[in-house]
């Protein structure tokens, strides 16, 4: 698209042009007992039995959260904060079916954490939760950064934000490395226009958009103190923490046991020496190290038992699955203890969000 060109673009907010919103959060389904009541709060008896039971079958939250449970190793404070949005909404539906109605709890975040702990995934199984509560209407996720939302000259920012935030809409925007968006030291960075358009929509349409902020903490703390009015609209501020050694070996268990391999156990022994050596070295990223890692293992597997079979060596079972010390040990992490760029060149096999 060249600067002449114009695009007519939707607005945005409670006016937005074509979009059959649903109706606005703590108005749906009410139960016909109580739809006709004046003030539910007064008239409904105190001691009116609602259907917990049949809203948790419905809803099937305990399903998602124990599937995030079986994905993310370690993270408990993480899974608790979930878990207590969940429930907050759930008493929410309960409380409207008998006709109280409250406005929509403000549910945008904050999650900060360095790479590979975990913060996408989360995004991920969050939009699925507030899906089957009913505070989204679809439930899905869409993950930017600031070349999705910002322009590259004038007029050219606020048809990309929009474009963006039309397609998130009934689900989570996530927004990773979100303090690039707005460079406050550079008066002509076009940020500023994507922060506004979201300022008003994290506003207007928090019952039909959930606005994820990631990055490193102190980069994400300066991000809020520069833009005022930003920080007051997240509501919930989540901290992912590094991984600890023996949690990093439940990763890779978990990895591996998805793919259908395993370790030998002096091969098990000297991947925890692996781990302690590049934990150790610039550009660690958790998670994410250790797929890279496995990886390559597998590659490595492959040449030798590729190898052995061209020598006239009859392969089993054992050999197709089973990482030996000597596919950890020929890694370049093991030569003085030295982790190289080239390290990191090998194609990613597994796929596996972390």
């Amino acid at each position: 698209m060249t600067p002449s060109e114009h695009v007519e673009m939707p607005s945005m907010g409670t006016g937005m042009v074509g979009g059959d919103r649903p109706p606005a959060f703590g108005r749906a389904k009410i139960d016909e007992r109580f739809k006709d009541l004046n003030d539910p709060f007064r008239e409904v008896p105190d001691d009116t039995e609602v259907d917990s039971q049949g809203l948790l079958d419905d809803a099937n939250i305990d399903e998602v959260l124990d599937r995030l449970d079986q994905e993310l190793v370690a993270l408990k404070d993480v899974k608790g904060r979930i878990h207590e949005i969940a429930s907050l909404l759930l008493i929410d539906r309960l409380r409207r079916g008998i006709g109280l109605e409250a406005d929509a709890p403000t549910l945008h975040m904050s999650f900060t954490g360095n790479p590979g702990t975990g913060k996408t995934t989360v995004a991920m199984r969050m939009a699925k939760v507030l899906h089957k509560l009913g505070y989204l209407r679809k439930g899905h996720l869409v993950s930017v950064t600031r070349d999705d939302l910002v322009g590259q000259y004038v007029g050219h920012t606020a048809p990309k934000t929009r474009a963006v935030l039309e397609r998130a809409m009934g689900g989570v925007l996530f927004i990773d490395e979100a303090y690039h968006i707005y460079r406050v030291d550079n008066e002509r960075d076009y940020g500023q226009e994507t922060v506004e358009l979201l300022l008003e929509v994290m506003e207007k349409d928090r019952a039909d958009l959930v606005v994820i902020m990631a990055g490193y903490k102190q980069q994400m703390n300066r991000f809020f103190s520069d833009v005022p009015g930003l920080s007051s609209r997240i509501a919930h501020h989540i901290d992912f923490p590094d991984y600890e050694p023996d949690e990093l070996m439940a990763i890779a268990h978990l990895m591996l046991e998805r793919e259908r391999y395993r370790f030998a156990p002096d091969a098990e022994t000297a991947f925890e020496d692996y781990l302690r050596i590049r934990a150790s070295q610039p550009r660690f990223a958790n998670g994410r190290s250790v797929r890279n890692a496995l990886d390559r293992l597998r590659m490595r597997h492959a040449i030798r038992v590729h190898e052995s079979a061209t020598k006239g060596r009859r392969l089993t079972k054992k050999d197709l699955i089973t990482i030996e010390a000597e596919d950890v040990h020929k890694s370049r992490v093991f030569d003085s203890g030295f982790y190289r760029d080239d390290e990191r060149a090998a194609p990613s096999l597994t796929g596996t969000a972390t």
